[in-house]
């Protein structure tokens, strides 16, 4: 690609906007050199790259790379023999570091099943040194320091400076401290010389005796090491020169180990240079809320909603840019200022960024091409050391255009053909356009020239557009109009501006006729624009709307069948538990009373009774496949539907009844025969109302059932089990009777019958209360039940 261009465009300002999100030296550079390709393979794998950054990004917060700086020279000294210092070695140690965490990073998202197209690809060409690493790491700090466990000798020789430094503090902290603290100007303990000496009074020299090592400017504070401590620091000074001596041993050491693995290490801190840069076209793709476009296989270009970089994203307007499929070549007009000039810069700057792998600053689905070159022809090119006038500029500027350009170039042209004669001026802009169009090359241009408004018209593979004007408010609203040919608004201007309406009459009349009909024709054209534009965003709202309801609705619909179809599974898990419990409390109830006939009762049940009433109760424990016969659906149903006056069947009685009247919250009366009675929700069914006929036939039998039972029963000289039996069958036959009361003669005897049957009414649900005649009617020889 042409450096002019790289210039006209201004790509190294948007270089200059990635520069700080760059952490390594590697990175830097790789961004310096970084410049567009016509490379389609290299372009793919770059623009693949940007989009691996944007999902790490996304999913992960970035690649962790830390800062690292350039160690390419370091590792050129160590080639040669030279040896590192500790700052050297622990910038090395930053790489080889780096590259442990990068490769666990990988293998996390490697185990986390993420694909990627170009990011394990990277990952696989670093090389993983863990002893040097971990040796390096040991015995060299982040700072460069070299740590005391970098070897047992410097761990020795740093314990001895300690405790030397420690002796000679205490020595000094006795004189500063003492009665002779009065013949120094501080009582502090200092360093001159790289030996520990404290400051005396000038009079007072000869009380320490010692080495004078420096005086203050005035002269009257003298820094003595004392004769006590003299040979303390002779100590500390072997023991400072050893430790530098092991030191300097240390470092060549590790230098040494790092010569066989030199082209790895760099190998990788290019490697580490990739992803930071990378990185920095992720988060340079947020910052521009930027997004990486397809490469378009005819090689159109469809700029979705495009923004130029270089300007504030709260002040650039977007703009749909498109060119290649049904038209090579935009010719753009309308007034100055409005905002031409940049959309040529964008649509030129944005193709470039493209080409060199950087997300652009465009909508999603939009799409680039692949040009050799991008040539422009834009702005002021009059060169005064060459005393070419601006027309001569330009039009040396477009021969070196029309010498390269091809039909896989991109060409811009601002003002084409300004700068001389009007009509000579639009002459050659159509005829360089018609050059460019025989080549097949992609050009856009801006123009004044009211000819090439017609020439947009009337050649193909050309469009018209213009930079919208608003008049009312006299600015423009730099948006593109595709199809819209430019118009100056000198009239309507001058007429806001308050211009008499004779004088701008006068103009009307002064200019041709085809002119004055080519402003009208671009007039409506742009009232018919404004109208449809209008008319699409309504119905584009109203679609959104249906849109949004559609997909809410879609929600709602799953969201109610999931929700339902948990309840109903809660449901049957409930019944099913409940039913089981219900189930393990009837088998031990029949175990008891088997165990009672075993032990010779005297009461007695019937063995096909018990194995029908297990039978019932394990087909309860399946109510999915008994959903009809679900007797707490069907009260529950008929709860919501009594009413007054309704026919129902009293369960707990096998009774047919009528409604009165609600007495509670769960509770009717009940009118039963000729018994009102006060009965549960749950122990009430609704029923089809009787026919005349069908309440004939149940009087009938009532009457014939109540001409058959008595009410007295009487069981004297019955064995214990049959009084039993035929007591619970008098009571069914007495409820069913509808009798409110009964009375059973049993006798005195042993007492065990009367027992027994107590117990029994004791039990039974429909019986109210009982209690032993009175005296005169049999005493506790009979006993009176009253029923519910």
């Amino acid at each position: 690609m042409n450096s002019r261009i790289l210039n006209t465009l201004e790509y190294e300002q948007v270089k200059q906007m990635m520069m700080p999100y760059l952490v390594t030296a590697q990175g830097q550079e790789e961004l310096a050199a970084l410049e567009p390709v016509a490379d389609e393979t290299v372009i793919r794998q770059w623009l693949d790259e940007t989009l691996d950054a944007l999902k790490v990004q996304r999913l992960r917060g970035g690649i962790p790379i830390p800062k690292i700086e350039n160690i390419r020279p370091h590792m050129k000294r160590i080639e040669i023999g030279a040896d590192l210092n500790g700052h050297e070695l622990a910038q090395v140690t930053r790489v080889l570091t780096t590259t442990s965490e990068v490769n666990r990073f990988i293998d996390d998202l490697v185990e986390g099943e993420l694909e990627f197209a170009r990011l394990y690809d990277w990952a696989k060409q670093l090389t993983h040194l863990p002893e040097l690493t971990r040796r390096l790491k040991i015995a060299i700090d982040e700072d460069g320091r070299v740590t005391d466990d970098a070897s047992d000798a410097l761990r020795q020789i740093r314990s001895q400076i300690r405790r030397s430094e420690q002796s000679i503090r205490e020595t000094l902290d006795g004189l500063i401290r003492g009665n002779q603290a009065r013949y120094l100007s501080d009582a502090i303990v200092t360093m001159r010389n790289e030996r520990y000496v404290i400051p005396v009074k000038h009079e007072y020299r000869s009380m320490f005796g010692g080495v004078v090592h420096d005086q203050s400017a005035s002269g009257q504070t003298l820094f003595i090491e004392p004769k006590q401590i003299v040979e303390l620091n002779n100590r500390l000074r072997q023991h400072q020169i050893a430790e530098k001596n092991e030191i300097t041993r240390i470092l060549s050491e590790l230098s040494a180990a790092l010569v066989p693995a030199r082209k790895e290490i760099i190998h990788n801190a290019f490697v580490i240079g990739k992803f930071d840069f990378m990185n920095a076209k992720a988060r340079f793709a947020k910052a521009i809320k930027g997004v990486v476009p397809a490469i378009n296989a005819q090689n159109y270009v469809v700029f979705k909603q495009a923004r130029h970089p270089l300007i504030a994203m709260e002040k650039v307007v977007a703009n749909d840019i498109v060119i290649g499929k049904d038209y090579q070549a935009i010719v753009i007009t309308g007034p100055n200022t409005g905002g031409k000039t940049i959309t040529l810069k964008t649509l030129g700057l944005l193709q470039l960024m493209g080409q060199s792998g950087l997300p652009l600053p465009v909508a999603q689905e939009s799409q680039m091409g692949i040009f050799k070159e991008v040539f422009a022809d834009i702005g002021d090119e009059q060169s005064i050391e060459q005393n070419l006038s601006t027309f001569s500029s330009h039009m040396t500027n477009i021969v070196n255009i029309l010498s390269k350009a091809d039909e896989n170039s991109l060409v811009l042209f601002d003002e084409l053909g300004a700068g001389t004669d009007p009509q000579e001026g639009a002459a050659l802009a159509i005829a360089i356009l018609d050059e460019m169009g025989a080549r097949s090359t992609y050009v856009m241009a801006t123009t004044h020239y009211p000819e090439l408004k017609v020439y947009g018209y009337n050649r193909p593979g050309t469009i018209n557009a213009s930079m919208e004007f608003d008049v009312d408010t006299l600015s423009p609203t730099y948006r593109l109009l595709i199809g819209v040919p430019g118009r100056s608004n000198a009239f309507e201007i001058s007429s806001r501006l308050g211009l008499s309406p004779f004088i701008i009459e006068s103009a009307k009349q002064i200019i041709d006729g085809e002119s004055q009909d080519l402003n009208e024709m671009i007039a409506d054209l742009e009232n018919r624009r404004k109208m449809a534009e209008t008319e699409y965003l309504e119905l584009r709202q109203s679609l959104e709307e249906a849109e949004k309801i559609q997909a809410d609705l879609k929600i709602a619909h799953r969201e109610f069948y999931e929700e339902r179809e948990k309840e109903l599974a809660k449901g049957r898990k409930e019944a099913n538990a409940m039913i089981e419990a219900a189930k393990e409390e009837a088998e031990k109830i029949i175990a008891d009373i088997r165990h009672m006939q075993l032990l010779g009762s005297q009461s007695k049940v019937k063995e096909h009774q018990l194995i029908d009433a297990k039978q019932k109760l394990a087909n309860l424990s399946h109510p999915e496949d008994h959903l009809q016969k679900n007797k707490v659906l069907q009260k529950a149903k008929a709860a919501k539907k009594l009413k007054v006056g309704d026919d129902v069947m009293v369960t707990s009685f096998g009774q047919r009844g009528e409604l009165l009247k609600k007495v509670g919250d769960h509770q009717w009366q009940v009118q039963l025969g000729i018994l009102k009675m006060t009965i549960s929700e749950e122990e009430i069914e609704p029923l089809a109302p009787a026919k005349e006929t069908s309440h004939r036939v149940v009087a009938t039998v009532r009457s014939s059932q109540e001409a058959h039972v008595d009410a007295q029963l009487d069981l004297r000289g019955k064995r214990y089990e049959e009084a039993l039996a035929e007591v619970d069958q008098y009571i069914d036959s007495a409820l069913l009777a509808n009798y409110p009361q009964v009375t059973i003669v049993h006798g005195k005897g042993t007492g065990v019958l009367r027992q027994g049957i107590v117990e029994y009414l004791k039990n039974h649900r429909n019986v109210k209360s009982f209690a032993f005649a009175p005296a005169n009617q049999g005493g506790n020889g009979a006993t009176i039940v009253t029923f519910k």
